[in-house]
């Protein structure tokens, strides 16, 4: 459910919630422990001298001004400086451990929280944006940084100042402590105020901050889409309104905070202004000493700056608060791809066997394969076609355990894939998507994304597997080559050539192909042809095809329609049968002579 602002329900964390979140961060902060302590140790010491300073002023002017004691001023003069040296000291101190913990605690954390993005499954990345999830490593990382550096030790020290100074008022002098108390009444209903709107305004920037960075990141991505189609100004249009509500919210934020630190700071003046005029009155009555309503007046911003301090940490607890559970909640998702406690290895070949499988996707209404079985043998090509949007590619993802069904079982070689190691998994079947993404570096890094331990012995045999050997010796720098990012530096079919050379590099069982020569020019398509036989030879093929040349070399073609297999069979019988694949072999056809 959304709220008012755009902020979600979820983002406002109850006491339990709180209280579990900050549980989890001292469990997770426990390897620094000792750095926590000094750092806690430090602000006890600073905490301290900050309330001494004002008792050795009233010393210095009671004994050493009123009573007229040299010997007295001195003293009070020189312990008063070493206070000063040692808060300093500490104070110095506790900056560093402080950061230094809340920086190896944020280590930690972009580490786990991205090593668990890794172990995600593709529903994961179904249900979130890549957008929201950057968000969740940057910005809301960042807005919990000022809370694990000082945050909360702050909040400490400002509870024991206050608790201290109340104590100490009070020592000094009653009269005066309940005429310092008069406008903290007032003050408490403002920050309960303050909290409450801040926490919303502080909340619905970070909303803001995430879909700044959803429209950000979009218009860098599809930027080549954007200027094919002279989409620029359209989508600056897009950015600059998004980029206007987070100005706004960020404006309103500020507005917040305003009005309630200008009245903190203004009732911290007017209970000085009170404590001096009734101070004065019983100075001269001799109730209290000159000396005592002078460290009265210091010790008011010892009174009124841990208020305005805890409020202000309020928000940033919220924030980091709200900000964290939902990295745990990224920490907790459990990939619905997983290995189990009991898998075990694949065997080298068998056959690979769908048994009555539904699929739908999360938050899809209809389902995308319904009550499918189909089996393929050891060495067997088959085809999947049909109209856009059947399932076919859904069905080829599942065969290669990208997805689970809900309903059925996929196996290989007699064991369901749910029960296999994902490494076996992953070394029998082979997935070639219809285009090879490149990371930036070297074609040779680019092929260890296939097997990190591959020696160049053996990336030279990738190569040379699939017939390139010589098209990648033209190269300038041959296979260390720099692709640089997306691999713009390559042909499409070049990327493809990398992409098949990372699958021979593996030596699978099973080559899974979403038609990896389907956008490729006539130049290049050849050599990816030939390339793509090389690595198919031996193996079990599943094709989603796209073309009649590539679904006329299959063993099988399954005609997927309405989430169901319509057809099977092979290409003559099909053409005989004179139904779906007939329909579809003669539009392709056509359209060839067309072309």
């Amino acid at each position: 459910m959304w709220s008012q602002g755009g902020v979600t329900d979820e983002d406002r964390l109850s006491r339990a919630q709180a209280r579990t979140v900050i549980g989890r961060v001292f469990k997770m902060a426990a390897p620094f422990r000792k750095t926590m302590y000094v750092a806690f140790a430090c602000v006890c010491v600073t905490t301290l001298c900050a309330l001494a300073g004002p008792l050795l002023v009233r010393r210095g002017i009671d004994l050493g001004i009123r009573g007229k004691d040299p010997t007295s001023l001195n003293i009070s003069v020189g312990i008063y400086l070493l206070v000063a040296l040692v808060a300093y000291v500490f104070g110095r101190a506790q900056f560093l451990y402080l950061n230094r913990t809340g920086e190896s605690f944020l280590r930690v954390l972009r580490l786990a929280v991205f090593r668990q993005m890794q172990r995600q499954s593709m529903e994961f990345y179904d249900r979130n944006k890549a957008g929201v999830l950057v968000a969740r490593m940057t910005a809301d990382i960042e807005s919990m940084a000022e809370l694990v550096q000082w945050g909360l030790l702050q909040f400490l020290a400002a509870g024991m100042l206050i608790v201290f100074a109340l104590v100490l008022l009070a020592t000094l002098s009653w009269q005066l402590t309940i005429v310092a108390l008069l406008v903290m009444p007032i003050l408490i209903a403002a920050s309960v105020k303050f909290q409450r709107d801040s926490n919303k305004a502080y909340l619905t920037v970070r909303d803001r901050v995430g879909a700044n960075l959803s429209a950000l990141q979009e218009g860098i991505t599809t930027v080549r889409v954007i200027q094919a189609y002279a989409q620029e100004e359209e989508t600056i249009r897009k950015f600059t309104k998004s980029n206007r509500e987070l100005f706004k919210s960020h404006e309103h934020s500020v507005r917040v905070s305003t009005w309630y630190f200008a009245l903190i700071e203004f009732g911290g003046v007017f209970a000085s202004a009170l404590i001096i005029g009734i101070g004065g009155w019983l100075v001269h009555r001799g109730d209290v000493t000159l000396g005592t309503v002078v460290a009265f007046t210091l010790l008011l911003s010892s009174l009124f700056d841990p208020v305005q301090q805890l409020s202000q940490l309020y928000n940033t607890v919220q924030s980091a608060g709200a900000a964290l559970n939902k990295l745990f909640q990224i920490l907790d998702a459990k990939p619905e791809v997983d290995e189990h406690p009991g898998a075990v290895a694949l065997p080298t070949s068998g056959e690979l066997v769908v048994d009555g499988i539904d699929f739908t996707y999360s938050g899809a209404e209809n389902r995308a394969l319904q009550s499918v079985s189909i089996s393929v043998g050891v060495g067997e090509k088959l085809a999947l076609v049909g109209p856009t949007g059947a399932g076919k590619s859904t069905l080829a993802k599942l065969m290669a355990r990208l997805y689970d069904p809900q309903v059925g079982s996929v196996s290989y070689g007699g064991i369901d894939l749910k029960m296999a190691t994902m490494s076996s998994l992953r070394e029998r079947i082979v997935v070639v998507p219809q285009e090879g993404f490149l990371f930036n570096g070297t074609i040779r890094d680019n092929l260890r994304i296939a097997r990190s331990s591959a020696t160049d012995e053996e990336i030279d045999g990738a190569i040379a597997a699939i017939g390139a050997t010589e098209h990648f010796a033209t190269l300038p720098d041959g296979l260390d080559s720099e692709v640089r990012e997306r691999g713009s530096r390559l042909s499409a079919g070049e990327r493809q050539l990398v992409a098949l050379a990372r699958a021979a590099l593996v030596d699978p069982a099973v080559l899974v192909l979403d038609e990896a020569t389907s956008n490729l020019d006539p130049g290049t398509e050849a050599e990816v042809e030939h390339a793509l036989e090389r690595l198919m030879a031996g193996r079990t093929v599943i094709v989603v095809a796209h073309r009649l040349s590539t679904v006329q070399r299959a063993d099988h073609i399954a005609v997927i329609a309405d989430a169901q297999v319509a057809e099977y069979g092979t290409h003559a019988e099909l053409i005989a049968k004179g139904g779906r694949y007939s329909a579809l072999a003669t539009a392709w056809q056509k359209s060839q002579v067309t072309n």
